[in-house]
Formats: structure tokens, sequence, C-alpha cells
């Protein structure tokens, strides 16, 4: 519910503060650095922004970064930058060296706009900013007739240039009127092709960045399972001969995708993207994508998080705005500071969080925006009688629905989410929350399911929400008898094999946080468990080594695959008669899969319990320790259970693919509740 301003003026006015003592540090901007640092620039010296407008091509130029685009396309065809004349790849074709694209579908037709512009405009032009915008009117009148498609919407693209600014700002509108066919969207992303002769280090974190293979690299190796992985066999650095180049090995939660980039070293130039928030891509703060400027996709989830419009179906929404972030430094320095420097950009970039200087409507600033704080709690009776703290849990506002929606809401009320961290008590504040109608979602780390604070939250602009002390019960209708796995969303405490030696990123070898991202573990399965399935026994065995990370199929003759059936065994000193028990499984990645549950009997026709056909997430292929989290709660019958040893049979029962199967997070077998 809504507080007064009276009633929180004290801890508005705090808020306030801290926010001006914040934004005060993001304005400051640096004299040149002596120290051999990248060089920052002082606005108050910088010289002012100018626009150059041809029929051809759009110029904007700030002293410090050049950019032009085509006119009206709005495709970027050059950036200028450090004595560079451009940076992008100048042999490819204009339009594909910076562009928007979405893939879509709709009946009869299916393919990729490239969000071509029809029509110039400029919105601001001074010598402190200039804000340019590329539009295209969706026309009925041309639908089903052309010979080029156009997806359904309207379409506003734009470039905004500070004065002062190493980088320019980028952002794009989708709009989707009343009376609009029906269409699907499934991604929806900005992309910057770099000059291949400079660019050859890529840089995601500081323990993922490397020198990377060149594209004809990939035309002269071996391709494996996927199109996307090639075995380098005659690389030009002959220091990748026998590495596997796989796309997908780069990827990243979004809550992580906040800087990555490339950079030269002759000159040693760096060029970023820098994301200062994850408002406005899909499906939540962990979903993963692809280290690239995604906005929305369906990697790691699947068609679940498709963007799937009716007929006459309105929506609008703003993709952005980002920074792409240049830097230098001289050639005698390290240019791992080049960097450190771009993450040092990315912090001040997200404490400026929403921007001020975007002029669209459909952009709202900070005062057209509220913030909602409180505090979560847990309250596991069978954990601890008192209430603890939600410490570090994930807190999010998404549109109103189910516990765990989120995870696949990409465009009800528009497909907006906010997140962010609790404190170590459990205390929340998020920030910037556009109007609208929200419910509030969370999750903490060691418990198990999801949080929903159901009443309907209500921003409107201005709103100051305190929701006070929220306490989260989770799922739970006895004690622990036994358990397998942390509850954490992931299979990443379970055993991940060391990749086969012929099949080796060696970004990869020494690092036991990232060994899932090494290509064909799937195969490892049937070399460690050649005759039989795996046998896990509570009490004996360590899930951290004896519990595959992935229930994957089995590689039979003739490139065949087989169903695997992975056994739990457990001991009842006695069973309760007539009374349920609970075996509750949650699971962290599900391609295709039916996992069929069945108590003492593998032979069992109907099983005890199926998840039905779940999953697309393809997790296992494209080295994910995780997809779309699912939880499964089964009654368990006393008539199902006996005195001594139990054994509890998880059949994966599709096995067309050798990348169907199901990743664990967590499993717990739970007694009946006692009696009083």
């Amino acid at each position: 519910m809504n507080v007064s301003w009276r009633k929180a003026k004290s801890w508005g006015l705090a808020l306030f503060i801290t926010m001006a003592v914040e934004m005060f540090l993001v304005s400051q901007c640096f004299a040149k650095d002596t120290h051999g640092r990248p060089k920052k620039y002082d606005h108050t010296t910088s010289p002012g922004v100018t626009l150059n407008v041809t029929d051809k091509e759009v110029v904007i130029d700030n002293g410090i970064v050049q950019i032009t685009i085509a006119n009206p396309e709005g495709y970027l065809t050059g950036v200028s930058y450090g004595g560079v004349h451009n940076i992008l790849e100048y042999h490819n074709k204009e339009p594909n060296r910076g562009y928007w694209d979405v893939v879509w579908d709709t009946n009869g037709y299916n393919g990729t706009d490239w969000l071509l512009g029809s029509s110039f405009n400029v919105v601001v032009e001074n010598e402190d900013q200039v804000e340019v915008s590329f539009t295209y009117k969706w026309d009925s009148t041309t639908w089903n007739t052309s010979q080029v498609w156009r997806i359904p919407a309207n379409v506003d693209r734009r470039y905004i240039m500070l004065r002062g600014s190493s980088g320019f700002y980028a952002y794009s509108i989708l709009d989707r009127e009343e009376g609009m066919p029906a269409a699907k969207m499934y991604q929806i992303r900005s992309v910057y092709k770099l000059d291949e002769q400079r660019f050859h280090y890529m840089a995601i974190s500081d323990d993922r960045q490397r020198t990377m293979p060149m594209p004809q690299d990939r035309d002269t190796g071996l391709p494996l399972a996927f199109k996307e992985a090639v075995l380098l066999t005659n690389p030009t650095n002959p220091d990748f001969r026998g590495e596997v180049d796989d796309k997908y090995q780069y990827s990243c939660e979004d809550k992580n995708n906040k800087v990555h980039g490339w950079i030269s070293f002759d000159p040693q130039i760096g060029f970023w993207i820098i994301t200062p928030t994850n408002e406005f891509r899909s499906a939540g703060p962990v979903k993963q994508d692809l280290t690239s400027h995604m906005f929305h996709s369906a990697h790691y989830a699947g068609y679940d998080v498709t963007m799937s419009f009716q007929q006459g179906e309105p929506w609008k929404k703003v993709f952005g705005p980002y920074y792409v972030y240049l830097n230098s430094i001289s050639q005698d320095t390290d240019f791992h500071q080049l960097w450190d420097d771009a993450k040092h950009q990315m912090i001040q970039e997200t404490r400026s969080w929403p921007y001020e200087f975007p002029l669209s409507n459909d952009f709202p600033k900070s005062v057209e925006r509220g913030f909602v704080f409180g505090r979560l709690l847990i309250h596991d009776r069978y954990k601890l009688r008192t209430i603890m703290a939600g410490s570090y849990a994930w807190i999010g506002l998404a549109a109103p629905g189910v516990a765990g929606s989120w995870q696949t809401e990409t465009k009800v009320h528009v497909g907006y989410q906010f997140w962010t961290r609790a404190d170590r008590n459990g205390g929340f504040l998020i920030k910037g929350v556009h109007e609208g109608t929200y419910n509030l979602f969370g999750w903490v780390p060691g418990f198990i399911g999801d949080y929903v604070y159901i009443e309907d939250i209500i921003i409107t602009q201005g709103s100051v929400i305190k929701l006070g002390n929220l306490v989260y019960e989770p799922l739970r209708n006895g004690p622990t008898l036994w358990q397998i796995g942390i509850p954490d969303r992931t299979a990443l405490e379970f055993y991940v094999p060391q990749p086969s030696s012929l099949f080796v990123n060696k970004l990869y070898t020494d690092s036991d946080q990232n060994k899932f991202r090494q290509y064909g573990l799937w195969e490892r399965y049937a070399e460690l468990y050649p005759d039989n399935d795996l046998i896990y026994t509570v009490g004996q065995s360590d899930y951290h080594t004896d519990w595959f990370f992935a229930q994957v199929t089995r590689k039979a003759e003739n490139n065949t695959y087989k169903p695997t059936t992975w056994q739990i065994i457990f001991a009842l000193h006695d069973v309760i008669p007539s009374t349920n028990y609970t075996l509750r499984i949650a699971l962290a990645s599900a391609t295709r899969s039916e996992l069929q549950v069945r108590f003492n009997d593998p032979e069992l026709t109907i099983p005890h319990f199926t998840t039905m056909v779940i999953g697309s997430d393809n997790a296992i292929a494209r080295h994910g320790i995780h997809g779309i989290y699912r939880l499964f709660n089964v009654d368990v019958p006393s008539e199902w259970l006996c005195v001594g040893n139990n054994t509890i049979y998880l059949k994966q029962t599709k096995h067309e693919s050798p990348f169907f199967g199901v990743m664990y997070d967590y499993i717990r077998f739970e007694g009946p509740p006692p009696t009083t």
C-alpha cells in the first residue's frame, strides 16, 4: 500500500540525500590522468556536439567520438575514435556493421526484420546534446503485398551523444497499435561488428577474458554436434589448435551482463557495451543469454518466453538506452587497464540510472517513477523455530502472477521487471520503477521455492511504498529425512566432469566455477557409467562427486540414445502407517524431458509421479548450469515405503537426442508432520 509522504519523510529525506551524493559523484569528470590510465574528459572544456546531415548519412561528433549513421535507415556505418577512422568492420556491407534486428514470425512468414527506418528526425541539437530518431510507420496497406515483410509494429531507433562523453547512447521503441496483425517475437538485439584486424581480445568478467580465434579459423575447423561448435584444426594462431570455439561458452546471466567488450592492441582501444539496468530485458535477472547485446531471446528458456501477440493486441516498450563506451591508453601501458576503466564507467552509468537526458516521452524520468522498500523474513519451522532474515534474497517487481511467473514474463505489463538484492538482514529497496501494477516476487538462496506477495503494488509518479516486514514460509510438510544438493536454483554443486582432452577451451581448464562451460560434457556420462546408471546411497554418497550434474541420455549403437534411470537408496527405521511423506524435486533445467518417479518398483507400468513432457531451455547443449526453475512436490503415501532400504527410481524417458535431459537443483524427502 502507498504510505504518505509525511510518514516517509525522514526515510525519504535520507534517501534523497544519498541519491544526491551519488548523482554528484557520477557527474564529476576528471582531467587527464598522468598515471597512464584511460583519459577522462572535462565537460566544461570539451568541444560541443555537432550534427551534420546529408541525404545519405547523419554524422554526430563531440570531438572525442564520431558516429556515422545511414539516413534514413538508421544503421551505424562508422565509429571514429582514437585516431582510427572506423573501428567497425568496414569490409562488411554498410548495413551489416551496426544494426538492430528482430527474429519473428506471423501466419505464412518467418524471418528477420532489421528495423530499418524510413524517416529521419532531429530530436534535439545543441552543444551539450544531440539526439536523433530514425522511424518506421507500419502500413497495413502493404501487409501481405510487399516482398519485404515488416514486423507489425512502429519503430523508433534513437542515438544520443553528449558533450564530453567518450561514447554514445542508443535505444529503440517498438510500438504495436490496436488492430495490428498477430505475431511472435523470438529475439530482439543490437549488434556491432568490429574491425576483425584490430579487435582480438574479448572481456566479459574478471575471470572470463582472452584473445579469441579469427572468423576464418571456424571456416577451416571441424563442425561438431551443432553448428555453433567448431573444433579448430588449422587456426591462424597455432596456440588455438585443438580448442573448441562455441559462442555459448561465453553466455552469462543477465544480472552479470553489465559491461562487456573487445580490446584492440594496436592502437590500444576498448569498445564496451554498458547496460546500467536490466529492467527492459525479459524474464528476470537470472535469465541466461549470449554475451552480446540481447534484449530478448529464447536462449536457456525456450518457447516459454516467446513474445506472442494476438490479432489487434497493443504493446509498447523502450529497449535501452545502453551506452557504447570507448577508451584508450598508450602502447606502453598494460591493456588490462582498459577493462578496469570500463568497469568503473559501468558503475557510474548504473548510479546515473534512470538517465535524465533521453527525450522520448516513453522513457520515464526519475520523478516519474517510484520506489518500494521493505524487509523479507523467513519462517521455516523445521529449520529454525524463530523467524530469520531473508539474507541476500533476490526481490523483484513484475507483472501480477503466481509464484515464479516472472521467469517467463516477457510482455504483460509491457515486460519491464525491477529487481534488487536484499542485504544480510533481508532489507531491500527497489528504485526507478515505472508506473503500473505489480506483484512482488523473490527467492532466497538456501531455501526451496518462490515467494510472491500477491497484493497488487500500484506505482504512480513519485510513489514511496513501504511494505514493512514480509514473511516467506518455504514449502514444508514435515522434517527433513534427507536431502541432495543445495537449493540455489543451479546444478553447480554437483559433479561436473573434466572435458574430453579432444574438446577443451583453455579459458576454463583451471576454473571450478566455470567447468560446466566446456564442450561435450554430456558424453562423459556414458564414459563414467558405462554399464549401469547412477546410484546414489543416502548417508554414503557425496553429491559433490557422486551426482552427475545432468541426467542425460545414454549413447548407444548407430548414434542412437537410450533413456536413463537413476536410483536413490535410503533407509527408514520405521514407517508411520496411514500418513503421507513428501518428496520435493527442484529442477534447475529441463529440455524436452519427462521425469518419471517410482518407489521401490522400477517396472511399475504407471509411475507414481510424472512431470509430463517439460522444458525447451537447451542448457545441456549450450553449456548452461541452469535454465528455468521448476519445483515438483510429490505426496508419498506410507504404503509406497517399507522399513529398511527403499529405492526411488528417477527415469528420464525422452531419448531422441543427446541434449534431452534434466538438471537437478535440490531433492528433499520429508517425513510426515509430527502428531501432537
